[in-house]
C-alpha cells in the first residue's frame, strides 16, 4: 500500500496535521510495509494557477520554453505522486469557510484533462480511480452539515469529478470556542478515525 498524506494547514503543526499524522500511522500499523509519501505544501508551497502555467499547459511539449517546461513538470511530479498512490489523506483546515489556498493550489495542479479526467460523449469521467481518500477537516465552529459548511460539497465535488469517490470525511470542530470545546471536538475526531479504520 502506498499512502499520499497532503498537508495543507498553514501551521506547520496544526490540528490537521496531527490528527492527519496519526490517522496514517494507524494505516500503517494494520498494514505492515505501506509506504507514506508526505506531501507539505506550507513546507513548499505549490504555485498558484496563473496565466503562464496556462500557457505553458496549452502549449506543446516540443515548443515549451524552458520556463513553460519547468512549470509543467513541477505540475506532472503531483500528479505521478497521486497516481501511484492507493489512499490519500488530505489535511484540510478551513479557513474563511473554505479550504486553504495551499490546497486549492494543489488541486488546480492534479485536475488536467486528458490525464486526471477527460470528457466523454457522456460528459465528464475522472480518472484517478480506486483509491481510498480520507480527508481531515478542522474547523474553529461547528459547520458539519451546515449551509456554512461549503468545504465538504466542494471537496466531494472535486474528487468526484477527478475519479475519487470513495471518500471519507473526518470532523474535528468547535476548536477555536474554548479549551473544553476543542477537547471534545479533537476527540471526537480521534474517535471517528478508529471507527472508519476498524
Amino acid at each position: 500500500m502506498k499512502i499520499l498524506q497532503v498537508n495543507s494547514s498553514a501551521r506547520s503543526n496544526g490540528h490537521s496535521i496531527r490528527l492527519a499524522d496519526e490517522l496514517v500511522a494507524r494505516l500503517q500499523a494494520s498494514n505492515p510495509g505501506a509506504e507514506r509519501v508526505l506531501r507539505d505544501l506550507t513546507r513548499d508551497p505549490h504555485p498558484m494557477l496563473d496565466e503562464a502555467t496556462l500557457g505553458a499547459l496549452f502549449t506543446p511539449a516540443e515548443q515549451r520554453t524552458p520556463e513553460q517546461a519547468a512549470a509543467v513538470a513541477r505540475n506532472d511530479a503531483l500528479i505521478a505522486e497521486l497516481q501511484s498512490a492507493d489512499v490519500l489523506v488530505l489535511g484540510a483546515p478551513m479557513y474563511n469557510f473554505g479550504v486553504s489556498a495551499q490546497l486549492k493550489n494543489w488541486l488546480d495542479a492534479i485536475a488536467r484533462a486528458g490525464t486526471t479526467f477527460r470528457y466523454t460523449a457522456n460528459g465528464p469521467e475522472g480518472l484517478l480511480k480506486n483509491k481510498k481518500v480520507y480527508v481531515v477537516l478542522t474547523r474553529g465552529g461547528i459547520y458539519r452539515d451546515q449551509p456554512s459548511d461549503s468545504q465538504v460539497p466542494y471537496l466531494r465535488t472535486m474528487l468526484g469529478f477527478l475519479g475519487m469517490t470513495d471518500v471519507e470525511f473526518i470532523y474535528a470542530e468547535g476548536l477555536n470556542m474554548g479549551p473544553d470545546a476543542e477537547k471534545q471536538g479533537l476527540a471526537a475526531a480521534q474517535a471517528q478515525i478508529e471507527s472508519v479504520l476498524a
